[in-house]
């Protein structure tokens, strides 16, 4: 099924939720790391990271 499809079946209201949320991530972790603490894992994922991969950066 094509990416257009998978919008139009969810509906509007779902596509704006889903941008806002993963805005939501990028704003929560890129304040932890501003404030040289640990994201949550659960932001890292749903911007496409691998916290595991994040954690051995080693310094935030």
């Amino acid at each position: 099924m094509a990416r257009e499809d998978i919008h139009m079946e969810r509906g509007l209201f779902f596509v704006i939720g889903d941008f806002f949320n993963t805005f939501g991530s990028a704003a929560a972790a890129a304040r932890a790391v501003e404030a040289g603490r640990k994201p949550r894992h659960s932001d890292l994922r749903k911007l496409g990271i691998d916290p595991a991969a994040f954690d051995r950066i080693g310094r935030y």
